[in-house]
C-alpha cells in the first residue's frame, strides 16, 4: 500500500473488486433490487396503450411489450419510475406528459 496516497490505494482496491466481481470471481457485497412490477397491469390501470405508454417512459414498444411478456424486466431508472407511476399515478402522468 502507498503510504502518502491511501485514498488512490482505496481506489485501486475498489476497481479490483468491481472486476472480480463482473468476471463472476466475488460475489458483490451489497445488492439492491426493487421488487418486479406488473408493468401490463400498471398500464393498463392508467389507461394508456402500449404505445402511450412507452412513450411516457421513453421506451420503445417492443422494450414494453418485452416487459409486459415477461421476457424482460426493467431494471434501474426504469424500474424505479414505474414505482413512482404505481404509487403516485396522477403526478406521474401529468410530470411525464410531453409539454403541448
Amino acid at each position: 500500500m502507498n503510504m502518502a496516497n491511501p485514498l488512490f490505494d482505496d481506489l485501486v482496491q475498489s476497481l479490483k473488486e468491481a472486476r472480480a466481481i463482473a468476471r463472476g470471481e466475488a460475489a458483490a457485497s451489497r445488492r439492491h433490487a426493487l421488487p418486479a412490477t406488473d408493468v401490463k397491469a400498471l398500464r393498463q390501470q392508467i389507461g394508456l396503450s402500449q404505445r402511450e405508454f412507452a412513450q411516457m417512459m421513453h421506451v420503445s414498444v417492443k422494450t414494453l411489450q418485452n416487459w409486459e411478456q415477461h421476457r424482460r424486466y426493467p431494471t434501474g431508472p426504469a424500474a424505479a419510475l414505474l414505482k413512482i407511476v404505481a404509487h403516485a399515478p396522477a403526478l406521474a402522468l401529468e410530470s411525464l406528459q410531453p409539454p403541448h
